[in-house]
């Protein structure tokens, strides 16, 4: 039979009853941890947004290249086209993106020097609305952290000193049609794992993304556009002495019309200073992972594919 990522609703543990609430707690962990990925409606980012920030993005990709590589800036604005690789690869992913942290007056970031982000003169309304979808996909996660910390003995409100300085980061996925002259080992996204707590994937306008199950196959992961999907990454893992392991997952390149494919994926990071610790209640025998602070392991990590300079 065929394996399907569990599809949870949110207005169960939002505005549902004490059974509801328990309902939804554990088959958010029992998801988690069973394929790393769960989909998720009705929840508060609206259709509108998602809508405009889909057109946005389309906007933004179709100017011309040397229109966007005025905005190469590192880890913010334009990352072109074969830049990013998957960690222990060679070649690079068959895609080009734009990233946005948060938007800071001042520095608060405690404990790495963040980049002021890039905003670009065209499309129209890129800033308000990318910023209004970001603090959206922000104060969603803040929620599924919240279901969450239970299920690992942790009070409900664990994480939120652990991600009030709202670190995270909100990345624009073009996957152009594949060029004729791609390394045949490259594709949209090699297989990889996630750097953050978790990621809040707005659902892809285009097929392709798959997961990596626990039996060793690869799993197509679909949903409505309107429904995100959710997964969990290495800093969890690491927190969690793999209780909830980070899922490798990809991108692969179309099998059928060549198109483009459309992505918006949300990281939500700790804040820089936090200390990544195995958690009490996932200890066992012993903790896997020495500790290290949120930032230097990002740091670590965007050196690893190609993202920033050692």
């Amino acid at each position: 039979m065929q394996q399907r990522v569990p599809e949870l609703s949110l207005a169960d543990y939002t505005h549902g009853g004490p059974a509801k609430r328990e309902e939804f707690r554990v088959e958010l962990m029992r998801g988690l941890q069973r394929y790393g990925f769960i989909i998720l409606r009705d929840h508060p980012v609206s259709m509108q947004l998602l809508d405009e920030a889909y057109s946005l993005s389309a906007a933004l990709f179709s100017q011309p290249e040397e229109t966007k590589q005025r905005y190469v800036g590192g880890p913010r604005g334009y990352i072109p086209f074969r830049t990013e690789r998957a960690k222990n690869r060679s070649v690079p992913d068959l895609k080009e993106f734009w990233q946005i942290g948060p938007e800071r007056t001042t520095n608060t970031s405690r404990g790495l020097t963040e980049p002021p982000n890039i905003w670009p003169a065209q499309p129209p309304k890129f800033k308000q609305v990318f910023l209004e979808l970001f603090g959206a996909l922000q104060d969603t996660g803040r929620i599924i952290l919240e279901a969450l910390a239970p299920s690992l003995s942790l009070p409900q409100d664990f994480f939120a000193p652990l991600i009030d300085d709202g670190n995270s980061v909100l990345r624009l996925l073009h996957y152009p049609p594949v060029p004729a002259d791609a390394d045949p080992d490259s594709v949209r996204a090699a297989a990889h794992e996630d750097i953050n707590l978790l990621t809040l994937l707005v659902a892809a306008q285009g097929a392709g993304l798959e997961l990596l199950d626990r039996d060793g196959r690869w799993l197509p992961v679909e949903t409505a556009r309107n429904n995100l999907i959710i997964d969990s990454g290495d800093m969890l893992a690491r927190m969690t002495n793999d209780v909830i392991p980070a899922t490798t997952h990809r991108v692969v390149n179309p099998q059928g019309p060549n198109v483009s494919r459309y992505s918006m994926p949300f990281f939500m990071h700790p804040n820089n200073d936090v200390l990544l610790s195995c958690l009490p209640a996932c200890i066992g025998t012993g903790a896997k992972y020495p500790d290290i602070t949120a930032g230097a392991f990002l740091e670590q990590r965007l050196q690893e594919i190609g993202l920033l300079k050692k």
